[in-house]
């Protein structure tokens, strides 16, 4: 974790009013993806705001005819009411249908944001399976990531902001034009009541997402310092250690940084609206007594009286809720700027990949002069590896740890490209073949594999998740890897939830993980097997017996194993030893026992460990 260097906003990347504007050319594409969402349902609230945004002059107007008419029967003698009762009872439906399409407009609305959050965030995943490890490694993309992740909610606002924006600006033209038809002037007063403030917002706005922008990588820090301050998983080391203190203190210092460049923004902020909300209170109250004065001059009616201060007023905060809401959208375009440029990160089609996957393996694996270093590394972690892995042949990788065991099984894996250098498989480069049909050929068990925190049955099924309702096959699976003993001391046995994060959870030890993790391998008919490090938490016992049943069922199946304890290595056909990035030596055990190099020097150390 970076130690925190605190910066102002202007040491951060800024944006400007040009780019708030431009960031809106993504708006038509966004509602074109909230229409394939559900055409029905948009079409509904498109047709509700229609009905909405002529609703306000309607009955304005109806109230001017309400009050001429109140003013007309009371200087006759003979008076009809029924006129007057037709009015008010057309208001009254007015009002009633107002409302009923004001909760139409929230239900399509919420409906419609749901879906489209939904429809997003499966978007964002399936963009994300298919990046190349190296970009996903690489913290200023994992930057872009984090952003267009974290603004889902924010999408659906900006979805109603928008909708809501063309409603108001259908409303404000019907409201200017029955103010253009009485009193032209007002126009003027409205405008200095509202362009000043809306200035100042749109100013703010881009500000705002400047700030939250520059600051991505801290304010992931700060969701990492949560998380590691507050869960269950850290508990122990940090009660242990006594890191509390260095946790809160880390977590404080790049809080307040961020609270303080926060603050000054909004007191800025809101200052200068106040300052611009008393202008527009003062254009208020101008026009006000500018009708008034017409009143009383005899120009207008009192009728009219009401629709002109009616209408002004509700223009006023019309247009006032319009450009607030126009600098939310133009700070939520920005966000919904990343989202798409994440969407459209180019997935270069490699047309090479046009060799069909053969049926069984024949000859096997080749390195040939494979070196690789990582991206933005200048160190080359393999240096012109050369070897064969023959069908059918199990494999062990020794070394120490960095020597380049795991980079080898990422390289064959295609999580990586070789920096100089070709993997063949029977003669054929891999990248002749399509990734994705490629990776099935492997069984594969990390390290560092994930405890995903589904049922027992979701976990194990994770090996070949189609065969998910296969139940025979997933008992099957746990029997192979001993994890059919860890199942039946559960309370709800397969259907055990697993982790403590949900209701009911039950976490699992280290040893228990690891063995639910290994029938994840059993679950697939895979071509190749790949174990790194597969029993590393387990006893010597359970060891034993794992790696005794995973050499009967990959018989004759091309295999690899990376391990630390030589009682396993052993058991393999022949063993890779790595140093420094180099192939030191390569033979059976005999073989390598007899050479007196490295893996004698370990084996003799390990043995030790034992007498």
């Amino acid at each position: 974790m970076p130690r925190h260097t605190p910066k102002s906003l202007k040491d951060k990347q800024t944006t400007n009013l040009r780019h708030s504007f431009n960031a809106l050319i993504f708006i038509p594409r966004f509602f074109k993806d909230i229409w394939q969402t559900n055409k029905k349902r948009f079409v509904v609230s498109a047709f509700c705001r229609l009905i909405g945004a002529l609703l306000p002059v309607i009955v304005l107007w109806v109230g001017k005819l309400i009050i001429d008419e109140i003013i007309l029967q009371a200087n006759t003698e003979t008076s009809d009411l029924s006129r007057l009762w037709l009015y008010v009872g057309i208001e009254f439906g007015l009002i009633i249908l107002s409302d009923l399409v004001s909760r139409a407009i929230a239900l399509t609305d919420g409906l419609l944001g749901d879906a489209y959050a939904i429809s997003s965030s499966v978007s964002i995943i399936k963009k994300t399976n298919q990046i190349d490890m190296s970009l996903l490694e690489d913290s200023e993309f994992y930057d872009k990531l984090e952003r267009a992740r974290t603004q889902t909610t924010g999408r659906v606002g900006l979805m109603s902001n928008t909708l809501s924006e063309v409603q108001s600006l259908i409303s404000i033209t019907t409201l200017i034009a029955g103010l253009i038809y009485f009193e032209p002037y007002l126009i003027i007063l409205l405008i200095l009541s509202i362009i000043p403030s809306f200035i100042n917002e749109i100013w703010f706005s881009q500000k705002q997402y400047s700030l939250a922008r520059g600051w991505t990588a801290e304010r992931r820090e700060l969701d990492y310092l949560r998380f590691i301050g507050a869960n269950s998983q850290t508990a122990k080391e940090i009660k242990l250690f006594g890191l509390t203190d260095f946790v809160v203190s880390r977590f404080k210092g790049l809080s307040d940084d961020y609270f303080e460049l926060n603050k000054k923004l909004a007191v800025k902020r809101s200052a200068l609206g106040f300052l611009f909300n008393v202008l527009g209170t003062l254009s208020y109250y101008g026009a006000y007594v500018f009708i008034i004065y017409r009143v009383i001059s005899g120009v207008i009616t009192l009728g009219e009286l009401t629709f002109l201060s009616g209408s002004f007023n509700r223009l006023t905060r019309n247009l006032q809720d319009f450009f607030s809401r126009f600098t939310r959208i133009t700070e939520s375009a920005l966000y919904l700027k990343d989202y798409f440029e994440f969407l459209d990160i180019s997935i270069v089609p490699k047309h090479y990949e046009d060799m069909p996957l053969p049926e069984s393996i024949k000859s096997g694996f080749e390195f040939r002069d494979v070196t690789f270093s990582y991206p933005d590394s200048t160190a080359d972690i393999l240096k012109g590896v050369s070897f064969k892995i023959r069908a059918g042949e199990k494999m062990a990788f020794v070394g120490q740890n960095g020597a380049g065991k795991t980079t080898l099984t990422k390289l064959l894996l295609r999580f990586y490209e070789p920096t100089s250098g070709a993997i063949y498989l029977d003669g054929i480069n891999i990248n002749r073949f399509k990734k994705a049909e490629y990776q099935e050929f492997f069984g594969v068990i990390f390290q560092d594999f994930y405890k995903y925190e589904f049922t027992v049955k979701e976990n194990i099924a994770i090996g070949d998740i189609d065969e998910i309702d296969n139940q025979d096959k997933i008992e099957n699976a746990a029997a192979l890897s001993l994890a059919d003993e860890v199942i039946s001391e559960l309370k709800f046995g397969y259907d055990q939830q697993l982790g403590k994060r949900f209701y009911k959870g039950q976490e699992l030890s280290g040893g228990q993980w690891q063995k639910v993790a290994l029938a994840r391998a059993y679950m697939k008919d895979a071509k190749v097997m790949i174990l790194d490090e597969p029993t590393s938490a387990l006893d010597a016992k359970a060891e034993s017996q794992v790696f005794e049943r995973f050499i009967g069922l990959t018989e004759n199946k091309t295999s690899i194993i990376i391990s630390h304890r030589f009682s396993t290595v052993r058991q393999a056909d022949r063993i890779l030893v790595l140093e420094n990035g180099l192939v030191l030596e390569i033979g059976t055990h005999d073989q390598l026992m007899s050479n007196q190099k490295l893996y004698a020097q370990l084996f003799a150390l390990q043995a030790e460990g034992y007498q």
